[in-house]
């Protein structure tokens, strides 16, 4: 059972299936300039006949030097007109050769929607193989995960129809939906406690609670606990720490909560299901306690690490995830979008912010946008460089090409080369392009943040009050988290100040602002709490930039952070904080029909 360079100084191998992977790897990563060359081949010769294509006359060429002189770089705002054209019901071959089967909701959003991603059928297969090499990367660090279970909080979203008919949902929802899923062949090595039925339900809680419950009850055989995003394994956490009474009874009783309707939960919990008295004892005895420090390993004693992203924005949560699992290794094994799948993690036991990502080349056609913060320059398709050819210690915007049809796509990841397995460059994900405030898979950017806080101040219009000065930050501190806005306020009519209702309306105006992404999380997901203003002190914005010009600001560049995440900033800010309001509401969202 031998793979030529993947090895791991803790083992061969666990099993053949594994080292057929593995040795994948190497052989893609080995020749990964190779590879790249023949996939954009391949997809130039699939869709030569393309509407899109043919718009750039490339007469049937498929070499990179062409390709390069004449398909320019895009933005979705670029091909949105396309895009609605596809979802409106046009069939004909105008991005890609192979039929449209879906879209895939992005949670990047455009005019406050979410993006919609054309995709074929043919991707799954692709998401699929990137999925089967993540196991046998992980059993090289960590043996014996055969022996048990892995307890992963996984959901689906709703999904609708575009006025063609064709699915607009989120590409887990796709996923998980997906025969590739639910058909999956059994592997001991990757066995969920949760059953595809509670997974599959739409209800968030009926789906959460019977997923939590058929933890509980093999709590011993859990070796590994996760959720997509580490905000999600801490909503998790919340859902037990609000609901273990009405679990534990269950437990006790061998009975199935009465607010659990789903038929299809109800039939295949009987299997589950049954009366366990001591277990019931134990989850009442350690719950009811105060503290809840290191609950995962109460819960699930056997726990070897967590596995969620916490990368970029889900950094934040990584001090309140160590604080309930007493500092469990957090894995983060795969990078990936609703464009595309890119690559997998190769050291999955690092710390998270040495997490590296290897670029897989046989995915998509990648290219890369130099990206200099300091010094930002034209955007320009000339500018941008091959996947063997990225700088280490250099930062890019990710640029792709793939085979539904998306030719030299900004996908607007910036990343940084932290160096090479074998000539594929490894990535460590920075940030999203211009993304201010985040709590889950929401993206809030300044020019958003602008515009809620323009339409809330025009309800302190009568009161003679406006909002001077403003700015941000995600709270990440309360489970959800929520976003929370500073606001210092010119008073004109001190005896007429703004009362308690007025500026919690405010708070509900901000939320109706937002994207549709930031109010399914509201209202659906239960995944953002309600948004906050803090009024703060006339005069604490100047004290701001005094502090910013102690620190070496230029007085004459100085301009206000639109979002803050600096210890001594949210310090000041929360010490000249007069009053706090919250939403009282959830702002409007429904799973509308795609326009």
């Amino acid at each position: 059972m031998a793979v030529d360079a993947m090895c791991s100084p803790l083992g061969p191998p666990a099993c053949e299936k594994d080292a057929k992977a593995l040795q994948f790897i190497e052989e893609m990563t080995r020749n990964a300039d190779a590879v790249q060359e023949n996939v954009l081949a391949e997809i130039l010769r699939r869709n030569a006949e393309t509407e899109y294509l043919r718009l750039y006359n490339l007469g049937g060429a498929t070499d990179r030097e062409t390709f390069k002189s004449r398909i320019p770089m895009v933005t979705y705002e670029d091909l949105q007109p396309i895009i609605q054209r596809i979802a409106d019901g046009d069939r004909s071959p105008i991005l890609s050769a192979h039929p449209i089967s879906e879209f895939l909701t992005s949670s990047g959003t455009s005019a406050g929607e979410r993006k919609l991603m054309p995709t074929i059928r043919e991707e799954l297969d692709r998401r699929q193989l990137l999925y089967s090499l993540l196991m046998p990367v992980m059993n090289l660090y960590m043996p014996g995960l055969d022996k048990g279970k892995g307890l992963y909080f996984l959901f689906v979203k709703s999904e609708t129809k575009t006025p063609g008919g064709l699915l607009a949902r989120p590409v887990l929802t796709s996923y998980y939906k997906s025969d590739h899923f639910k058909t999956r062949a059994f592997d001991p090595y990757n066995v969920y406690t949760s059953p595809n039925e509670a997974i599959l339900c739409p209800d968030s809680f009926q789906s959460m609670y019977s997923q939590m419950l058929c933890g509980l009850y093999e709590r011993e055989q859990v070796l590994r606990l996760g959720a997509i995003f580490a905000s999600g394994l801490l909503r998790a956490i919340r859902f037990l720490q609000l609901n273990w009474p009405e679990l534990a009874h269950d437990i006790r009783t061998g009975t199935l909560n009465s607010k659990i309707s789903d038929s299809d939960i109800r039939r295949c919990m009987t299997r589950v299901l049954r009366s366990d008295p001591d277990l019931a004892d134990f989850i009442e005895s350690e719950c009811s306690k105060h503290n809840w420090e290191r609950i995962i390993t109460r819960m699930w004693p056997n726990t070897k690490y967590l596995e969620v992203i916490v990368t970029g924005a889900m950094a934040q949560y990584i001090p309140t995830l160590d604080y309930y699992s007493g500092g469990l290794p957090k894995v983060c094994t795969m990078y990936a979008s609703s464009e595309c799948y890119f690559g997998l993690n190769l050291n999955p036991m690092c710390k998270p912010s040495e997490v590296s990502y290897t670029i897989m080349p046989n995915m998509a056609y990648f290219e890369f946008l130099p990206h200099d913060s300091n010094s930002p320059t034209d955007a320009t398709s000339d500018k941008l460089v091959d996947l063997v050819n990225v700088e280490v210690g250099k930062e890019y915007e990710l640029v792709i090409t793939t085979y539904a049809g998306l030719c030299r796509y900004r996908v607007g990841d910036i990343l940084r080369v932290t160096g090479f397995h074998n000539s594929a460059p490894q990535f460590h994900f920075v940030r999203r392009n211009n993304v201010l405030l985040s709590i889950d898979s929401d993206k809030t950017d300044e020019a958003e943040l602008q515009s809620a806080v323009e339409n809330a101040s025009k309800l302190l219009n009568e009161f003679k009050t406006s909002v001077v000065e403003y700015t941000s930050y995600a709270d990440t501190k309360t489970i959800p988290g929520h976003y929370v806005i500073y606001w210092e306020l010119l008073v004109k009519d001190s005896a007429n100040f703004p009362k308690d209702e007025v500026l919690e309306r405010c708070c509900l105006a901000m939320e109706e602002s937002l994207n549709s992404v930031y109010r399914q999380g509201r209202v659906e997901c239960n995944s953002i709490g309600p948004l906050e203003i803090r009024v703060v002190k006339n005069g604490t914005f100047e004290e701001l930039m005094d502090y910013a010009i102690s620190r070496g600001a230029s007085i004459n560049q100085y301009k206000v952070p639109r979002c803050v995440n600096f210890t001594p900033i949210m310090e000041l800010l929360d010490s000249r904080v007069l009053s706090s309001h919250f939403s009282q509401s959830l702002p409007h969202w429904t799973p509308e029909r795609r326009r």
